[in-house]
């Protein structure tokens, strides 16, 4: 059975008093042990992490940057193998692999651009003979805790401008998914990163209290469900810790009487059902303006859906894969089972799909539910599998409202040829992240990702310009160098 451990001071560490099954969604069968840490170890990884930090935070940036831009090349160079780590552990078929490396390079990309983004400030003269600047400075040892759903992305939001910021990084990534960041960690290392920079350690509850309690610890980033979000962010607060902590989303498309139909519902699948609808950027609700659109959009989903592949994720043929495990795999069903028993007419049903010589696998295939309202348990919790909601209204003002009164507020789309529309639509939705005809609009890495309301805890978005004043301390020196024998005195009044 192969052994998955720990990668501290620039060493895999397999040692361990307790182990965790890693199982492969695709075939259901058991693939390896993951070495689990204990609070020893995490104190331990604390400490080496702290004491790399002080050398780390003295290296240039030009430094920094060029071990970044090794690393970028690495993770190119070694894309096929991550994307077979990512599929064995997560189930998603390697095209979506490689969609989630790609964006996860963009990210190593920027931060190879830190020397520009460190400059600060510089003002001559704010006075007689006193300048003013300011300079980024870096905290010292942060973490991030990742979820399941993107092994090699959601991670490679946090450390690369973290660690070129100046930090050392602790990374927790999803005991479901651990090897990708396993080699990436080693791939760092050949880019010419010093030992103890960088560790990843797995873990369970444990480990994230015992790194949320600990006072060496000076920022936490977190991506995964609201309610862990929330209680991640509350505890970090409490320890008197920076923290940006990602939770879950409920996204809607509203799909207007004048939308191009067909580009729609084109969009609407690939977003709805995409990674087996395990992505917090996922559409799983669309809101149809009116039932003559309702009933054609509906009537063009059914025909298209009927050519999706759902199968084994090395097989590249296949639209979507497994579901991460046997128990989230029942919740999806339950909320399927139970959209129906609220009232919603169930068009196409995803349930008891099997795949030859997969049988053991975690398979839900495209579900397509029409009639929903708002008041359902279906649609009131984030399903996270490939479902997609229809609910029906009369007017963009209801679809509007609909999202707005939403608990979350991640992402959102809207469906139109109508430039008034999309601009009303902009200034009016209260989500972070729109797309007007761009089902998934994830923004690119200069910009910043991140949701409202329950989408998002903490003042900063993750990665692009917010990484930085998120990584670093801003420090503002006023320095004046009088002429030789010039006195002013005793000043009590405030400086102006």
């Amino acid at each position: 059975m192969n052994i998955i451990g720990h990668y501290i001071n620039g060493r895999v560490v397999e040692t361990s008093e307790n182990f965790l099954d890693v199982d492969c969604p695709s075939t259901g069968a058991v693939e390896s042990k993951l070495a689990m840490a204990d609070r020893a170890l995490v104190d331990e990884v604390i400490t080496i992490a702290q004491r790399a930090q002080q050398d780390w935070r003295k290296t240039p940036p030009a430094k920094r940057a060029q071990i970044f831009a090794k690393f970028k090349v690495l993770v190119e160079d070694n894309a096929e193998k991550l994307c077979e780590l990512i599929g064995k552990e997560h189930g998603k078929i390697s095209h979506d692999a490689m969609g989630e490396l790609i964006r996860g390079i963009e990210n190593i990309e920027y931060a190879a651009g830190v020397p520009e983004l460190l400059k600060g400030e510089f003002s001559k003269d704010v006075a007689g003979q006193i300048d003013s600047w300011s300079q980024f400075e870096p905290l010292g040892v942060v973490v991030g805790i990742t979820p399941f759903n993107f092994p090699a992305m959601v991670p490679l939001w946090m450390y690369p401008m973290a660690i070129a910021c100046g930090n050392s990084f602790i990374l927790k990534p999803s005991e479901r998914v651990p090897s990708a960041q396993l080699f990436l960690a080693q791939l760092l290392q050949q880019a010419g990163l010093p030992d103890g920079v960088f560790n990843v350690i797995n873990g369970d509850k444990l480990v994230v209290d015992a790194l949320l309690e600990d006072p060496r610890v000076e920022a936490v980033s977190f991506v995964g469900s609201t309610p862990i979000a929330h209680y991640v962010y509350q505890e970090a607060a409490r320890y008197g810790k920076r923290c940006q902590a990602l939770g879950g989303a409920k996204n809607h498309a509203i799909v207007m009487p004048d939308a191009d139909l067909d580009n729609a519902v084109d969009q609407l699948i690939g977003a709805a059902f995409g990674s087996s609808g395990e992505r917090c950027m996922a559409l799983s609700v669309a809101v149809a303006v009116g039932d003559e659109v309702a009933d054609a959009m509906i009537a063009k989903l059914t025909e298209q859906m009927s050519s999706i592949k759902v199968g084994h994720y090395a097989e590249k043929e296949n639209s979507f894969g497994a579901v991460i495990s046997q128990e989230h795999k029942q919740r999806i069903e339950e909320h399927i089972t139970s959209s129906v028993e609220q009232g919603a007419r169930l068009v196409v049903d995803g349930r008891n799909i099997e795949v030859a010589g997969c049988q053991e696998g975690y398979y839900v295939g495209a579900t397509l539910i029409d009639n929903v309202t708002t008041e359902m348990t279906s649609y009131q919790a984030e399903i996270f599998g490939p479902v997609l909601q229809v609910i029906r209204v009369e007017s963009m003002d209801q679809a509007v409202q609909i999202i707005n009164d939403n608990l979350y507020g991640n992402g959102t789309c809207l469906f139109t040829r109508d430039g008034e529309a999309a601009r009303y639509f902009s200034d009016e939705i209260k989500v972070g992240m729109v797309g007007i005809n761009i089902p998934l609009p994830v923004p690119v890495a200069y910009h910043s990702f991140g949701g409202w309301k329950q989408s998002r805890f903490g003042d900063l978005c993750i990665y692009g310009p917010d990484a930085i004043r998120f990584y670093t301390d801003r420090k503002t020196i006023t320095q004046r160098w009088p002429s030789s024998g010039v006195r002013e005195g005793i000043k009590y009044s405030f400086p102006s």
